[in-house]
């Protein structure tokens, strides 16, 4: 019997707030094609000879912000998880990052070390993006061909739809609620508009109609549709109306034309137009980071209040609650089972 193992992956950090740490880490994120699809020369002189000349700075104090004592909230969370899904399952649990360390290759390392020639990894990205679920999934296939040949990889899919993580976000926000609140917006990460066109392959997106097409094969791979299908069943399982909720996306990068409407510009605009009580959620993510922790519970809400805004609730990511880590269970176990029908 092949020893079976599963491997989780997450974004990642800088390993310390140090300019020169969030430099190292900027530039091996911000180089990846599938993050700024650039050729080469051009995203190099983007990147290093523009970017990271001033970002690192300015994004080590943002991490100072919200680093803990354990370290970077995104990876102590996803330890987090994976210490309590090693306790619900028996065979070995361990994590990997796209960008810096535990890397990718470590993380498939400790678990060959362990006598594991069977994988399931699991992208932590609700909807499949270019810069998310593809690049980890091209990462860990690149590292597997070079390093670990005999090693089966199956990757868990995209499940912004799925009923066991719909519940699952729709009672945690639920939960934290407040009781009075006039619209809840779901800010989700932004990516370029041409992303949701390469990721196409129809090559028939409008970015207009064409999410809200029923039985469009282009939905499995269309970033904006997950977003707006993740934020429909979590309103129906809320009860609540869809004029009762705002979507956005945060985090753009550049001038390029990226994904609209914008999250700062949103929150900017909402007081004036008689939302005064606001509470927000970024279902993108399911830990949090530097973009819900620093960018949307601090600026966010300077913004919002600022543009004549009066209450402003952020509501936390699922993190490492239980009930999100049954989720993950059952998620990697339906690709357990795959192995064993082949």
């Amino acid at each position: 019997m092949n020893k079976k193992g599963i491997l989780l992956v997450n974004l990642g950090s800088p390993k310390s707030t140090k300019v020169e740490d969030v430099k190292e880490y900027l530039d091996e994120f911000l180089m990846d094609e599938k993050v700024i699809d650039y050729r080469w020369f051009f995203r190099s002189l983007l990147v290093r000879g523009i970017i990271l000349r001033t970002r690192p700075a300015k994004s080590a104090e943002a991490y100072k912000t919200v680093w803990t004592d354990e370290g970077s909230p995104l990876i102590v969370i996803t330890e987090h998880i994976q210490k309590k899904l090693q306790k619900l399952v028996d065979i070995p649990v361990e994590i990997g990052m796209r960008y810096a360390e535990p890397s990718i290759k470590t993380g498939i390392q400790k678990l060959v070390d362990q006598g594991v020639t069977e994988i399931v990894l699991f992208p932590l990205y609700p909807q499949y993006a270019m810069s998310t679920t593809e690049t980890v999934v091209d990462k860990a296939e690149e590292v597997r061909k070079a390093f670990f040949p005999n090693v089966r990889i199956n990757y868990v899919q995209p499940f912004y739809d799925r009923d066991i993580y719909i519940n699952c976000l729709a009672e945690s926000i639920k939960e934290k609620l407040p009781e009075h609140f006039d619209a809840l917006q779901f800010s989700y990460h932004g990516v370029p508009e041409r992303h949701i066109y390469k990721t196409d392959p129809t090559k028939t997106c409008n970015l207009n109609d064409c999410c809200q097409r029923e039985n469009n094969p282009s939905h499995q791979f269309c970033y904006r549709h997950q977003c707006f299908k993740t934020t429909e069943l979590v309103l129906e399982k809320l009860g609540l109306s869809r004029e009762k909720a705002i979507i956005s996306f945060q985090s753009r990068l550049g001038k390029d034309k990226w994904m609209e409407p914008y999250t700062d510009e949103t929150l900017m605009s909402l007081g004036k137009k008689g939302i005064k009580n606001l509470a927000i959620v970024c279902p993108a993510f399911v830990s949090d980071c530097l973009e819900t922790l620093e960018e949307i519970s601090v600026e966010g809400k300077e913004q919002f209040l600022h543009g004549g805004g009066e209450s402003f609730h952020y509501i936390p990511c699922l993190n490492d609650e239980d009930r999100w880590i049954d989720v993950v269970k059952t998620l990697c176990e339906e690709k357990l089972e795959e192995f064993y029908l082949v």
